[in-house]
């Protein structure tokens, strides 16, 4: 099945996830992977997007926290299809603000997961990207605003165009270690652990265009970091003035980018736009 491009939605049962899912459904020609860490679930969003709607989605059980789980995906994608034609990274996890949880621990959790799991998953996946693939992490624009609140030296680390990926861990590692410390805001730190999840997540793509760029020219890939907007879902709440239908927009835009344009290419994009970084 070498020839039939496929394209993998981490995070998706639910909210945004499962709204990108529909859209590539209906707009991507390929197979289209749905993907959950609690393979019931993930069945059962599966069902109800072929059931009610017509479309014909695939599952994968994925643990974007589970090293094996990630590894299980890309041997049954390197197999299958021979590769990958566009990824997007979308799972992710915050805790609401009234929640109790220590902020040390809140820290641990968020960055494990919206950081270390997602640079896990790029590492394993991202050599599987096929010629003018794309490639798609689902940042926020909490990003930008909580590298605002950082301080000056902080700033210009995050801003740096030759920062590389184990620089970035160590930056998120710190983080963890002064939150746990309760010196987080002492130390230059904004005061968000999912601000600072989401700043690791929009530079490790701004490192990651670049190696692309270095290591497979020509190939016509395309990498890109994005905001899908304030959104209903279960993690955002009810007062947000998107729907996850709309939220996807930007995503699904990003991973269609077709093969005869080069940008945005390693960019921070929100509403179709480039935002400064």
């Amino acid at each position: 099945m070498s020839g039939v491009r496929v394209a993998v939605v981490t995070g998706s049962n639910k909210g945004i996830g499962l709204a990108i899912v529909r859209a590539l459904c209906k707009k991507f020609q390929g197979d289209v992977y749905l993907t959950a860490r609690n393979p019931q679930l993930g069945e059962e969003a599966v069902q109800a997007l072929k059931e009610k709607e017509g479309l014909s989605p695939l599952f994968h059980q994925l643990d974007i926290n589970d090293l094996n789980s990630i590894r299980a995906l890309r041997d049954f994608l390197k197999e299958k299809y021979g590769g990958l034609d566009v990824l997007i990274n979308n799972a992710g996890i915050a805790f609401k603000v009234a929640d109790t949880t220590p902020f040390g621990t809140q820290a641990e959790v968020t960055l494990r997961t919206n950081f270390f799991a997602t640079r896990d998953i790029c590492n394993e996946l991202l050599p599987l990207i096929k010629p003018n693939g794309r490639v798609v992490n689902v940042s926020s624009m909490v990003s930008p605003r909580a590298l605002a609140q950082c301080s000056t030296e902080l700033q210009e680390r995050f801003r740096s165009d030759t920062i590389t990926e184990e620089e970035l861990a160590k930056l998120m590692e710190k983080f963890v270690e002064d939150a746990k410390n309760g010196v987080h805001q002492e130390k230059g730190w904004p005061n968000t652990a999912y601000g600072v999840s989401k700043i690791g997540v929009t530079v490790l793509s701004r490192i990651q265009a670049r190696r692309l760029k270095e290591t497979r020219k020509g190939e016509g890939i395309i990498l890109n970091a994005c905001c899908p907007g304030w959104v209903r879902t279960d993690m955002a709440g009810p007062n947000a003035p998107k729907t996850p239908d709309e939220g996807a927009e930007t995503p699904v835009y990003l991973a269609l980018l077709p093969e005869s344009v080069d940008s945005p290419y390693g960019e921070f994009v929100s509403e179709k736009k480039v935002v400064p970084w």
